[in-house]
């Protein structure tokens, strides 16, 4: 029964729509300076008007629609139900891909581009262990580690001998690890970061290029002033969870200062709104935890076929630490334009990239 593959619908029952909005409607605003801006945080007014949008027109029966538009399925592995959109191209020969998001995002992050992409491959979009429709997870440990073969037994079980894996934000993290474990049967992976930070050694520090130095400072500078969120899951998730389970608005603030005005507020708010009616917000903030707690894994590079699709405003991915850790980097293209969520904020040219390094 364990590995079972159940049909899914999503169904949130009126009563926690109901019990959202009345939240949303008794805000307890706070306090901040006339000039702040946004040097102190995410601002009053910008936070006002993301609530009230929310709580008078935002409709989450359309986006809810929408999800179930596509064939979902749970499953358990290794104690876990994993949640999963599975649209089958209409080709029988097309490619599957495993597409994998972060935090904090869902699925939703993909739903822009299944429609282009399912004209040539297999689509396997899962929320992760602990997110959205897969729900909290249920023991410690649930660290990127031990994701990786829990998504290459749900390939399995679909019947996949072969795949690619495309991930973003921690899906970038998860999908190289992916190619690691099963270099038979993946035949590239697919990112939007490649998570290649300098070791410290003054010598691998020389051979950068200027630009790349550059970039190595940016990130720095992003870490020590705008990484609070990580420092706070990686150290007391469970302290901040208690607000943010009990106030939409904490959460939306916390997870909505990453996306400020870069998404349109429907694609934001309906990733906040599965956070929040899925109640898994302490869940998908401990993957920080479990991956800062975790003993160091040893690895050698990895040889799979490797493609990265980086945009501006996002993380600053360095070749040469890249090749570091890669032996085997296929594709490296840098765009204009914001595009953390670039299956949503740049589609065309997401899919474009995809299909040019799967070979479509």
């Amino acid at each position: 029964m364990t590995e079972q593959i159940r049909p899914y619908a999503i169904d949130v029952p009126q009563a926690e729509l109901d019990e959202l909005r009345d939240r949303l409607g008794r805000v307890r605003w706070t306090e901040e300076l006339d000039d702040a801006g946004w040097d102190y945080g995410v601002p009053v007014d910008h936070l006002r008007k993301l609530v009230a949008y929310w709580r008078d027109e935002y409709d989450w029966r359309a986006w809810e629609r929408r999800l179930n538009a596509y064939p979902q399925f749970t499953t358990e592995i290794d104690g876990q139900t994993i949640h999963f959109l599975h649209v089958r191209s209409r080709r029988p020969d097309a490619l599957p891909l495993l597409m994998l998001h972060g935090w904090p995002g869902s699925v939703v992050e993909y739903l822009d581009v299944i429609e282009p992409l399912s004209a040539d491959f297999h689509l396997v979009i899962p929320s992760l262990p602990g997110f959205g429709f897969s729900g909290p997870t249920k023991d410690r440990g649930w660290s990127p580690w031990r994701m990786v073969p829990a998504f290459v037994e749900l390939m399995k079980r679909l019947d996949y001998g072969s795949y690619g894996v495309v991930g973003n934000d921690w899906g970038s993290y998860i999908a190289p690890e992916i190619g690691r474990a099963a270099p038979d049967n993946v035949v590239g992976v697919h990112v939007q970061q490649v998570w290649s930070e300098p070791s410290g050694d003054p010598e691998e520090l020389a051979r950068l290029t200027e630009q790349e130095r550059a970039a190595v400072a940016e990130n720095e500078w992003f870490s020590g002033n705008g990484g609070a969120y990580d420092k706070v899951h990686r150290q007391i998730p469970q302290t901040l969870a208690h607000a943010l389970a009990d106030s939409p608005v904490g959460l939306l603030a916390w997870n909505g200062q990453l996306w400020r005005d870069s998404v349109d507020i429907d694609f934001g708010l309906t990733n906040v709104s599965i956070y929040w009616l899925t109640g898994t917000i302490a869940s998908a903030m401990r993957i920080y935890r479990e991956f800062y707690v975790a003993e160091p894994v040893a690895k050698e590079r990895t040889t799979v076929r490797l493609g990265l699709a980086m945009f501006e405003y996002d993380w600053n991915s360095v070749r040469t630490l890249a090749d570091r850790d890669h032996a085997n980097i296929a594709s490296w293209n840098v765009y204009d334009g914001d595009g953390h969520w670039a299956a949503h904020q740049a589609t065309d040219t997401y899919v474009q990239d995809v299909r040019a390094f799967f070979g479509h």
